[in-house]
């Protein structure tokens, strides 16, 4: 995925995000401490895992969390240090200014 140095694009964050909500749903406990964190109800979420604010929240939440983004990032062959830049280009995509 992405372990280049170059700015990621909105979709290669659009991307990490997903795989980021997969590997969260890929376990019960870390998907219902996502949803409860969010306000995001169990049966709104097929409707809402696309959308670009879902998306951010992901990002947010596994940056908010270093064991779980180190256990994401080696899960799937991700530079940790390749998050945060991907959430900022993502958040860059709302048009959210984020400090870098």
């Amino acid at each position: 995925m992405l372990n280049r140095r170059s700015a990621p694009t909105a979709e290669e964050a659009e991307t990490m995000a997903l795989a980021g909500l997969a590997f969260l749903a890929e376990d019960g406990a870390r998907l219902g401490r996502f949803l409860a964190l969010t306000g995001i109800e169990p049966d709104q979420l097929r409707a809402v895992a696309g959308a670009p604010e879902t998306l951010l929240a992901v990002l947010d939440y596994l940056l908010g969390d270093e064991s779980l983004l180190l256990v994401f990032t080696a899960s799937k062959g991700i530079a940790p240090e390749a998050v945060e830049p991907t959430r900022h280009a993502l958040a860059r995509s709302l048009g959210i200014e984020t400090q870098t």
